[in-house]
Protein backbone atom coordinates (compact mmCIF):
# COMPACT_ATOMS: atom_id res chain seq x y z
CA UNK A 1 0.00 0.00 0.00
CA UNK A 2 1.10 3.04 -1.25
CA UNK A 3 1.66 5.88 1.41
CA UNK A 4 3.25 9.05 1.91
CA UNK A 5 7.21 9.51 2.40
CA UNK A 6 6.96 13.19 3.88
CA UNK A 7 4.46 14.51 6.26
CA UNK A 8 5.25 18.03 5.48
CA UNK A 9 4.40 17.57 1.79
CA UNK A 10 1.63 15.48 2.77
CA UNK A 11 -0.13 18.17 4.78
CA UNK A 12 0.87 20.65 1.70
CA UNK A 13 -0.98 18.13 -0.70
CA UNK A 14 -3.97 18.43 1.74
CA UNK A 15 -4.06 21.95 1.97
CA UNK A 16 -3.66 22.64 -1.61
CA UNK A 17 -6.28 20.27 -2.54
CA UNK A 18 -9.14 22.20 0.42
CA UNK A 19 -7.69 25.01 -0.89
CA UNK A 20 -8.90 23.92 -5.10
CA UNK A 21 -11.53 22.70 -3.98
CA UNK A 22 -13.07 25.82 -2.44
CA UNK A 23 -11.80 27.86 -5.36
CA UNK A 24 -13.58 25.82 -7.94
CA UNK A 25 -16.52 25.33 -5.58
CA UNK A 26 -16.91 28.95 -4.97
CA UNK A 27 -16.70 29.58 -8.63
CA UNK A 28 -20.22 28.64 -9.86
CA UNK A 29 -21.49 31.47 -7.06
CA UNK A 30 -20.88 33.96 -9.16
CA UNK A 31 -22.93 33.05 -12.37
CA UNK A 32 -25.78 31.56 -9.99
CA UNK A 33 -25.88 35.20 -8.16
CA UNK A 34 -25.79 37.22 -11.67
CA UNK A 35 -28.84 35.22 -13.00
CA UNK A 36 -30.62 35.64 -10.02
CA UNK A 37 -30.09 39.90 -9.68
CA UNK A 38 -30.67 40.12 -13.21
CA UNK A 39 -33.60 37.11 -13.42
CA UNK A 40 -32.30 36.42 -16.55
CA UNK A 41 -29.74 34.27 -18.30
CA UNK A 42 -29.07 36.05 -21.70
CA UNK A 43 -25.23 36.28 -22.83
CA UNK A 44 -25.02 32.58 -20.46
CA UNK A 45 -24.29 30.14 -24.03
CA UNK A 46 -26.75 27.19 -22.74
CA UNK A 47 -24.82 24.84 -24.61
CA UNK A 48 -22.05 25.19 -22.54
CA UNK A 49 -24.56 24.77 -19.27
CA UNK A 50 -25.77 21.39 -21.24
CA UNK A 51 -22.43 20.47 -22.02
CA UNK A 52 -21.54 21.31 -18.73
CA UNK A 53 -23.72 19.14 -16.70
CA UNK A 54 -22.32 15.79 -18.83
CA UNK A 55 -18.28 17.11 -17.85
CA UNK A 56 -19.06 17.14 -14.18
CA UNK A 57 -21.18 13.78 -14.13
CA UNK A 58 -18.38 12.04 -15.36
CA UNK A 59 -15.62 13.10 -13.18
CA UNK A 60 -17.95 12.43 -10.43
CA UNK A 61 -18.65 9.07 -11.58
CA UNK A 62 -14.48 8.97 -12.18
CA UNK A 63 -13.82 10.27 -8.98
CA UNK A 64 -16.46 8.23 -6.47
CA UNK A 65 -15.17 5.45 -8.50
CA UNK A 66 -11.56 5.04 -8.09
CA UNK A 67 -11.90 7.06 -4.66
CA UNK A 68 -14.12 4.25 -3.01
CA UNK A 69 -14.19 1.30 -4.73
CA UNK A 70 -11.38 -1.35 -3.73
CA UNK A 71 -11.34 -3.67 -6.95
CA UNK A 72 -10.78 -0.51 -8.88
CA UNK A 73 -8.18 0.44 -7.01
CA UNK A 74 -6.30 -3.00 -7.59
CA UNK A 75 -7.07 -2.82 -11.03
CA UNK A 76 -5.06 0.92 -11.01
CA UNK A 77 -2.20 -0.49 -8.58
CA UNK A 78 -1.91 -3.59 -11.22
CA UNK A 79 -1.22 -1.44 -13.97
CA UNK A 80 0.87 1.78 -12.94
CA UNK A 81 2.64 -0.26 -9.97
CA UNK A 82 1.91 -1.59 -6.29
CA UNK A 83 3.45 1.27 -4.34
CA UNK A 84 1.68 4.29 -6.35
CA UNK A 85 -1.38 6.22 -4.59
CA UNK A 86 -4.63 6.29 -6.08
CA UNK A 87 -4.68 9.86 -7.65
CA UNK A 88 -7.89 10.56 -6.91
CA UNK A 89 -8.63 12.73 -3.29
CA UNK A 90 -11.00 13.56 -0.64
CA UNK A 91 -11.15 17.13 -1.97
CA UNK A 92 -11.72 15.86 -5.73
CA UNK A 93 -15.28 13.68 -4.45
CA UNK A 94 -16.39 16.63 -2.94
CA UNK A 95 -16.11 19.08 -5.88
CA UNK A 96 -17.55 16.92 -8.57
CA UNK A 97 -20.49 16.12 -6.48
CA UNK A 98 -20.83 19.94 -5.78
CA UNK A 99 -20.18 21.05 -9.30
CA UNK A 100 -23.22 18.59 -10.65
CA UNK A 101 -25.82 20.03 -7.99
CA UNK A 102 -24.66 23.56 -8.94
CA UNK A 103 -24.55 22.92 -12.57
CA UNK A 104 -28.06 21.53 -12.53
CA UNK A 105 -29.41 24.46 -9.84
CA UNK A 106 -28.07 26.85 -13.13
CA UNK A 107 -29.59 25.06 -15.71
CA UNK A 108 -33.02 25.32 -13.18
CA UNK A 109 -32.71 29.00 -13.42
CA UNK A 110 -32.31 28.72 -17.56
CA UNK A 111 -35.85 26.92 -17.14
CA UNK A 112 -37.38 29.86 -14.60
CA UNK A 113 -35.65 33.01 -15.79
CA UNK A 114 -35.72 34.89 -19.36
CA UNK A 115 -33.60 33.40 -21.84
CA UNK A 116 -34.89 35.34 -24.73
CA UNK A 117 -34.37 33.26 -28.22
CA UNK A 118 -31.74 31.45 -27.09
CA UNK A 119 -31.93 27.66 -26.86
CA UNK A 120 -29.68 24.20 -26.90
CA UNK A 121 -28.26 23.91 -30.17
CA UNK A 122 -28.53 20.52 -32.48
CA UNK A 123 -24.65 20.20 -32.20
CA UNK A 124 -25.00 20.02 -28.59
CA UNK A 125 -27.57 17.77 -28.42
CA UNK A 126 -26.13 15.58 -31.28
CA UNK A 127 -22.60 15.60 -29.10
CA UNK A 128 -24.51 14.81 -26.03
CA UNK A 129 -26.41 11.81 -27.49
CA UNK A 130 -23.01 10.57 -28.90
CA UNK A 131 -21.07 10.89 -25.66
CA UNK A 132 -23.81 9.38 -23.58
CA UNK A 133 -24.23 6.16 -26.22
CA UNK A 134 -20.51 5.87 -26.06
CA UNK A 135 -20.77 5.78 -21.95
CA UNK A 136 -23.40 3.17 -22.24
CA UNK A 137 -21.80 0.87 -24.89
CA UNK A 138 -18.46 1.01 -22.79
CA UNK A 139 -20.10 0.14 -19.47
CA UNK A 140 -22.14 -3.08 -20.70
CA UNK A 141 -18.41 -4.35 -22.02
CA UNK A 142 -16.99 -3.47 -18.20
CA UNK A 143 -19.83 -5.65 -16.89
CA UNK A 144 -18.92 -8.59 -18.92
CA UNK A 145 -15.44 -8.69 -18.23
CA UNK A 146 -15.20 -6.14 -14.95
CA UNK A 147 -12.72 -3.92 -16.53
CA UNK A 148 -13.74 -1.10 -14.74
CA UNK A 149 -10.42 0.67 -14.88
CA UNK A 150 -10.82 0.88 -18.55
CA UNK A 151 -14.33 2.20 -18.47
CA UNK A 152 -13.05 4.95 -16.11
CA UNK A 153 -10.72 5.18 -18.61
CA UNK A 154 -13.37 6.02 -21.31
CA UNK A 155 -15.53 8.17 -18.65
CA UNK A 156 -11.81 10.51 -18.76
CA UNK A 157 -12.07 10.81 -22.45
CA UNK A 158 -15.65 11.62 -22.84
CA UNK A 159 -14.73 14.40 -20.03
CA UNK A 160 -12.15 15.65 -21.74
CA UNK A 161 -14.18 15.52 -24.61
CA UNK A 162 -17.03 17.49 -22.79
CA UNK A 163 -14.16 19.73 -21.51
CA UNK A 164 -12.78 20.98 -25.02
CA UNK A 165 -16.24 21.61 -26.15
CA UNK A 166 -18.06 23.14 -23.59
CA UNK A 167 -16.47 26.94 -23.80
CA UNK A 168 -16.36 27.01 -27.51
CA UNK A 169 -20.15 27.84 -27.76
CA UNK A 170 -19.58 30.65 -24.93
CA UNK A 171 -16.90 31.84 -26.73
CA UNK A 172 -18.09 32.25 -30.41
CA UNK A 173 -21.35 33.98 -28.55
CA UNK A 174 -18.70 36.73 -26.61
CA UNK A 175 -17.25 37.18 -30.02
CA UNK A 176 -20.92 37.81 -31.96
CA UNK A 177 -22.45 40.04 -29.68
CA UNK A 178 -19.06 41.91 -28.78
CA UNK A 179 -19.99 41.30 -24.95
CA UNK A 180 -19.58 39.83 -22.22
CA UNK A 181 -22.34 40.85 -20.35
CA UNK A 182 -24.41 38.65 -18.77
CA UNK A 183 -21.25 35.78 -18.23
CA UNK A 184 -19.96 36.52 -15.31
CA UNK A 185 -15.92 37.24 -14.90
CA UNK A 186 -15.45 36.05 -11.04
CA UNK A 187 -16.49 32.70 -12.22
CA UNK A 188 -13.75 32.60 -14.86
CA UNK A 189 -10.76 33.84 -12.39
CA UNK A 190 -12.07 31.29 -9.86
CA UNK A 191 -11.67 28.19 -12.44
CA UNK A 192 -8.62 29.71 -13.64
CA UNK A 193 -6.80 29.68 -10.12
CA UNK A 194 -7.93 26.41 -9.06
CA UNK A 195 -6.48 24.82 -11.92
CA UNK A 196 -3.00 26.49 -11.14
CA UNK A 197 -3.80 24.76 -7.89
CA UNK A 198 -4.92 21.74 -8.94
CA UNK A 199 -0.98 21.61 -11.14
CA UNK A 200 0.29 22.18 -7.87
CA UNK A 201 -1.00 19.42 -6.10
CA UNK A 202 -0.27 16.84 -8.39
CA UNK A 203 2.87 18.31 -8.45
CA UNK A 204 3.18 17.95 -4.58
CA UNK A 205 2.19 14.33 -5.15
CA UNK A 206 4.89 13.47 -7.58
CA UNK A 207 7.76 14.69 -6.36
CA UNK A 208 6.79 12.94 -2.85
CA UNK A 209 6.40 10.05 -4.35
CA UNK A 210 9.16 9.95 -6.90
CA UNK A 211 7.33 9.76 -9.83
CA UNK A 212 5.32 10.94 -12.63
CA UNK A 213 2.47 8.35 -12.36
CA UNK A 214 -0.57 10.35 -10.70
CA UNK A 215 -0.23 11.96 -13.96
CA UNK A 216 -0.34 9.82 -16.79
CA UNK A 217 -2.68 7.76 -14.11
CA UNK A 218 -5.05 10.74 -13.92
CA UNK A 219 -4.88 11.85 -17.55
CA UNK A 220 -8.35 13.31 -17.62
CA UNK A 221 -7.69 15.60 -14.90
CA UNK A 222 -4.70 16.88 -16.44
CA UNK A 223 -5.75 17.80 -19.55
CA UNK A 224 -9.14 19.18 -18.31
CA UNK A 225 -6.98 21.37 -16.30
CA UNK A 226 -5.21 22.55 -19.32
CA UNK A 227 -7.71 23.34 -20.98
CA UNK A 228 -9.86 25.20 -18.77
CA UNK A 229 -6.56 27.45 -18.26
CA UNK A 230 -6.23 28.04 -22.18
CA UNK A 231 -9.92 28.85 -22.26
CA UNK A 232 -10.24 31.34 -19.12
CA UNK A 233 -7.42 33.26 -20.27
CA UNK A 234 -9.35 33.27 -23.58
CA UNK A 235 -12.50 35.18 -21.58
CA UNK A 236 -9.95 37.48 -19.78
CA UNK A 237 -9.00 39.08 -22.76
CA UNK A 238 -12.42 38.96 -23.83
CA UNK A 239 -13.57 40.78 -21.03
CA UNK A 240 -10.74 42.85 -19.78
CA UNK A 241 -9.37 44.24 -23.15
CA UNK A 242 -11.57 43.32 -26.71
CA UNK A 243 -15.01 43.40 -24.92
CA UNK A 244 -14.16 46.06 -21.81
CA UNK A 245 -18.12 47.08 -20.61
CA UNK A 246 -18.31 50.89 -21.76
CA UNK A 247 -18.50 53.33 -18.39
CA UNK A 248 -21.79 55.44 -18.49
CA UNK A 249 -21.48 59.01 -17.42
CA UNK A 250 -23.35 60.28 -15.44
CA UNK A 251 -24.76 62.68 -17.70
CA UNK A 252 -26.10 59.60 -19.88
CA UNK A 253 -27.73 58.08 -16.59
CA UNK A 254 -29.41 61.29 -15.45
CA UNK A 255 -32.67 62.33 -17.83
CA UNK A 256 -33.43 65.08 -15.41
CA UNK A 257 -29.94 66.61 -15.61
CA UNK A 258 -30.47 67.35 -19.18
CA UNK A 259 -34.58 68.34 -18.65
CA UNK A 260 -32.80 70.75 -15.94
CA UNK A 261 -30.57 72.23 -19.17
CA UNK A 262 -32.92 72.32 -21.26
CA UNK A 263 -35.67 73.93 -19.21
CA UNK A 264 -36.16 76.72 -21.93
CA UNK A 265 -37.51 73.92 -24.97
CA UNK A 266 -41.18 72.92 -25.46
CA UNK A 267 -41.93 70.32 -23.27
CA UNK A 268 -42.78 68.20 -26.28
CA UNK A 269 -39.15 68.60 -27.36
CA UNK A 270 -37.80 67.48 -24.39
CA UNK A 271 -39.63 64.17 -24.43
CA UNK A 272 -39.02 63.51 -28.04
CA UNK A 273 -34.95 64.38 -27.39
CA UNK A 274 -35.15 61.61 -24.21
CA UNK A 275 -36.90 59.13 -26.81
Amino acid sequence: MASWNSFPLHVSYEVVGWLVFILWSISFYPQVILNYRRKSVVGLNLDFQALNLTNHTCYLIYNVSLYFSSTIQKQYREKYGQKEMIPVAANDVAFSSHAVLLTVFTLFQIVIYDRGNQKVSKVACGILFVAWSVAAVCFFIALSNHHWLWFLSIISVVQVCMSASKYLPQAVMNYKRKSTEGWSIGNILLDFSGSIGNYGQMLIQSIDQGSWANFSGDIGKLIISLVSIFYNIMFMIQHYVLYRPKKVSKLETSPEVEINKSSDKPVEKIVEDLV
